[in-house]
């Protein structure tokens, strides 16, 4: 009788090959999916690892462009960011790598999904709504909720000692015992030592970026060009000689490196998971950092106040929480999209900006074809078209409901 067939999201780390040895050992047959979405891993070797453990295939597939362009930029265009904070470059890749992962699953014939997602954290939930809402009749296999798997390897500790015995390597270490999560958007740290939110993040840990302390002493200059939100075009000086990128991979890619190379986009956090418990988190998020702060910028020019201000109070808010939370393939999502794009009709134009030091900033912006900045109605050396005895009416009106709160607070006698 054939061994009924899982699809197992695998990484190559600790966890996973672990995972993949005991599903194994369960008397499944495995085929090991791998998405690469811009993380520096050597997947042949990762491959190759899969197939001694006695995976019966594995597939990678090349996600970069579906990541930037369907996650990413709507993410940039939208400036989402969870919490006042978090850029959500863990939130960001999972829609992409779960909806491949399917699609494997479907093409081998397999009864069950499996991943490795711990069963305190986000991910489990992210990869599992996805997986039901692309295959309602999927079976999932969550090793860490099932009994069995998590009695037997209580910890980290437990894990790297079965590797040691089934001959994995790992590069996890009982020294340095923290889990690492990395894409093209970002790499993430947590657990072990970093559990204790108080302590410090030893400096090799960051993978990414250099040490702001250590970066360049000469700050590094590029423009930014936005098309309806979305990122165009990055104009930039290597070796003495301007350079121009158009193509999206080729764009989040250069942006990361000059951002990179300067330590920007490193946070230390403690967050608000979607179960409901509270967790630290290390994340280093270069170049995605820059393109939102420079979009950010781009829309004060451009972006009409009112439209501006229903944007953030509503999209950029759900939209972030929805992707956190793991509700990306829902009506909510489709809803809020279609909200962004309408928003960003006008977001055109580009951004002169800086990289020094572990910081971002922007040197200037301007836009050629968008006109609500009005430079002689905004200046303070002519009067222009704008008439300044209009606003003794414009403040007596805004001033009616002020000047009664005033009077009832004074009858109180109440101190304003």
């Amino acid at each position: 009788m054939a061994k009924e067939k899982v699809c197992l999201a695998y990484s190559g780390g600790l966890d996973t090959s672990c995972i993949l040895a005991w599903l194994i050992e369960k008397g499944y047959s495995v085929v090991c999916f791998m998405a690469d979405v811009g993380q520096e891993e050597d997947f042949e070797a990762a491959k190759q690892k899969a197939m001694k453990i006695g995976a019966e295939k594995v597939y990678v597939e090349d996600l970069r462009r579906e990541f930037i362009e369907e996650l990413c930029y709507p993410a940039v265009q939208c400036n989402a960011i969870y919490e006042n904070v978090y850029l959500l470059g863990t939130s960001l890749a999972r829609p992409v790598i779960a909806r491949s992962q399917i699609a494997i699953a479907k093409k081998e014939n397999c009864v069950a999904v499996s991943h490795g997602c711990t069963g305190k954290g986000n991910d489990q939930v992210r990869f599992e709504l996805a997986f039901y809402a692309l295959q309602p009749s999927i079976k999932v296999i969550a090793p860490w909720r099932i009994p069995e798997f998590y009695n037997r390897f209580a910890g980290r500790n437990d894990l790297l000692d079965y590797a040691a015995k089934m001959n994995i390597p790992v590069t996890s270490t009982k020294s340095k015992p923290w889990s690492m999560d990395e894409n093209l958007a970002h790499c993430s740290y947590e657990a072990g030592i970093l559990e204790d939110p108080d302590t410090t993040p030893p400096e090799d840990m960051w993978k990414l970026t250099v040490d702001p302390t250590k970066a360049p002493d000469a700050p590094e200059d590029f423009t930014l060009y936005f098309e309806k939100g979305l990122p165009a075009k990055l104009v930039y000086t290597e070796k003495g000689s301007q350079k121009t990128i158009t193509d999206s991979v080729d764009l989040f890619l250069t942006t990361n490196a000059i951002a990179r190379r300067h330590g920007v986009g490193r946070i230390d956090i403690v967050e608000n998971r979607f179960i409901g418990l509270k967790s630290r988190g290390c994340y280093e998020t270069p170049g995605l950092t820059c393109l939102r702060a420079a979009h950010v910028d781009l829309e004060g020019l451009v972006l009409d106040r009112e439209v501006r201000a229903l944007r953030d109070q509503f999209v950029t808010l759900n939209y972030a929480r929805i992707l956190y939370n793991g509700l990306y393939f829902s009506p909510e999502r489709e809803f809020l999209e279609s909200s962004i794009v309408a928003s960003q009709k006008s977001v055109n134009g580009q951004v002169r900006c800086r990289a020094y030091k572990g910081g971002f900033s922007v040197l200037g912006r301007s836009s050629e074809t968008e006109r609500l900045y009005d430079l002689e109605e905004s200046s303070m050396d002519e009067i222009g078209s704008f008439e300044p005895a209009d606003t003794s009416g414009f403040i007596s009106v805004q001033a009616i409901r002020l000047k009664k709160y005033g009077a009832m607070k004074a009858e109180a006698g109440e101190r304003l």
